[in-house]
């Protein structure tokens, strides 16, 4: 008979500063994989405005997008006024996504594409989604939180 482990047993045998680090490292994903959104929280910069701001809402074309390489995140505006964004690593081979075209957002490395709506796969050889970023839209400035 194999003997696993319990998640208590292990918080247990751990301690305290284990067990911390142990949870904080757990997450919830749904059945395909994927994470569940998290909300992210930062302090607001010396204007008072939450983030970085990455870009102009104009500079994201509607039914395209841009990939911000040092921020490694792709803005993505699916239809007129709607701003999604998401990590512009692959979930293949960790390659920073090239480009963003006819509705997806392409890996240069094995040809992976991803939705630009929602961030899911839409060519393999990746099995995962893009995971999304948190961002704000005030005015015409779009801020990474």
């Amino acid at each position: 008979m194999t003997y696993r482990p319990t998640r208590r047993t292990i918080l247990i045998a751990t301690g305290a500063t284990g067990a911390t680090a142990l949870v904080a490292g757990c997450g919830d994903s749904d059945d395909s994989g994927g994470s569940t959104d998290s909300t992210t929280t930062t302090s607001p910069d010396q204007d008072g405005q939450e983030g970085q701001e990455l870009a102009s809402t104009s500079d994201i074309p509607v039914g395209g997008g841009t990939i911000f390489k040092d921020e490694k995140v792709v803005v993505t505006q699916p239809e007129q006024g709607e701003f999604k964004a998401f990590s512009a690593i692959c979930t293949h081979q960790q390659c920073l996504v090239g480009s963003v075209s006819d509705g997806t957002i392409n890996c240069p490395c094995h040809g992976s594409k991803f939705k630009i709506t929602d961030g899911a796969v839409a060519n393999p050889p990746a099995t995962r989604p893009l995971p999304a970023k948190n961002i704000v839209v005030e005015g015409n400035s779009i801020r990474l939180v």
